[in-house]
């Protein structure tokens, strides 16, 4: 297809792609970080003949932040968000469309789940990290490896909102959508050393268009952030979030979990993994991966018989998925799964759910913390804080004290001392040097 032959809304949108890179600092930020990792899939967008996922407009839009300042860029969100549902649309009217999201859908998926591994694996090796350099390294792929699993998970919602619309629009009759499909979730909470080495990056940036090698041993030099929660469905293309992952959103206490005898968990776990082995069988990897992310807000009792069925059945890659999933409960329930896993006798996943439920941005875990230790849950408070001190850098770690640093300071630094001496200074000079303690 020519450029004269491209619909005009894609023509528009790339139009207005090239205007923006040429704004900004093409060799620093994430527009380098694309550039790197998938320079084929970058001039396709720009020439129109592929339209990039939204998390790839709003990196490019944090790197305008960078450049230009927050308000030059929130002006720019309104008009790239409008351009991009729009080019979308128009995209999707071409013949053959709909398998083509399909495909894309599942070399999605398949770096979403590569992703929950590799999280896995690198949380392992980091308890047996040997020396603090060795530490500091891992986390840098932890830091890549969370950022892919977040923009995959973000692309498969897009991917999946897309396919809904043409299917809508088309009003099949057949199969009811993946939502009707799933098992009945419980009432939804409101709330050693890896080496580093190459691997396919280009699937998980562009959904499937170039998958280039590229090094990995570099940092993003902006923080990976989750798409944002405040931008409207036509923009974005997303479904409204489900799942453990989008569970802390909103702000109400979390409801008790209601008690129930071993039969019912057993029954309900069974009946779960067997849609799940009839999903996957069936190649129907967005319904499976749904399904997964209603599981993952089951009561906490339910996830030792979950990870022994699932790894039973063969299903372990959808365990660590899982895992990842109830990485983002609320506090209170995260701590909550980690002991159910613990006193299982499945300790090394108790640490693991831990590890990566700490991987939020520190005002946030400040923020945890406090509201546990104010509603009297101090041991649930002290095993995050223990592992949050224990596996992110004193820098970063130093910066959770900022909501109340009268609390949470002290907190912090007792944390530190039952690691060792040296995570006690490292943790006090960071919170020095931060401005939070004397």
């Amino acid at each position: 297809m020519t450029v004269d032959q491209l619909p005009g809304r894609v023509r528009e949108f790339a139009s207005y792609l090239n205007g923006l890179l040429a704004r900004l600092d093409q060799g620093g930020g994430w527009c380098a970080v694309f550039w790197q990792r998938d320079p084929d899939g970058m001039q396709a967008c720009l020439g129109g003949r592929e339209v990039p996922p939204w998390d790839v407009v709003e990196a490019l839009l944090q790197d305008l932040a960078t450049v230009h300042g927050t308000e030059a860029a929130a002006r720019e969100a309104a008009q790239a968000r409008r351009l991009h549902a729009d080019a979308l649309a128009a995209y999707d009217n071409r013949p053959g469309a709909r398998q083509d999201l399909s495909d894309r859908l599942d070399v999605t998926l398949r770096e979403q789940r590569y992703a929950a591994e590799r999280l896995a694996q690198l949380g392992r090796a980091l308890d047996s990290a040997l020396s603090r350099e060795q530490a500091e390294a891992l986390h840098i792929d932890l830091a890549w490896a969370r950022d892919d699993h977040e923009r995959a998970s973000a692309r498969c919602a897009e991917l999946r909102a897309r396919m809904g619309r043409l299917e809508h629009r088309a009003e099949p009759a057949g199969r009811p959508p993946a939502e009707t499909l799933t098992v009945t979730p419980e009432p939804a909470p409101a709330p050693a050393p890896v080496k580093q080495r190459k691997r396919r990056r280009g699937s998980a940036r562009f959904a499937g268009l170039a998958e280039d090698e590229a090094a990995t041993g570099v940092a993003p030099q902006v923080a990976p952030q989750t798409p944002d929660a405040s931008v409207p469905e036509a923009a974005t293309g997303r479904r409204t979030p489900r799942g453990a992952r989008f569970a802390g959103a909103v702000e109400a206490p979390a409801p008790p979990e209601p008690a129930e005898s071993d039969e019912e968990s057993g029954r309900a776990v069974a009946a779960a993994v067997e849609m799940l082995e009839r999903l996957r069988a069936e190649g129907r990897t967005g319904e499976a991966h749904a399904l997964l992310a209603e599981v993952a807000l089951w009561p906490a009792a339910r996830f030792p018989l979950l990870a022994d069925a699932l790894q039973r059945t063969g299903l372990g890659a959808d365990w660590a998925t899982l895992l990842w999933e109830a990485a983002s409960l609320p506090p209170a329930r995260l701590v909550a799964a980690a002991d159910a896993l613990t006193a299982a006798g499945r300790t090394d996943d108790g640490r693991q759910i831990l590890r990566q439920g700490v991987a939020r941005p520190a005002p946030e875990i400040g923020e945890a913390i406090l509201a546990l230790d104010t509603e009297g849950r101090h041991r649930e408070a002290r095993a995050l804080l223990d592992t949050y001190v224990q596996v992110r850098p004193p820098e970063e770690a130093a910066h959770s004290a900022e909501p109340d640093p009268q609390r949470l300071v002290p907190l912090l630094l007792r944390s530190a001392q039952q690691i060792s001496d040296q995570r006690h200074w490292d943790l006090l000079h960071a919170l020095r040097v931060a401005g939070l303690a004397s």
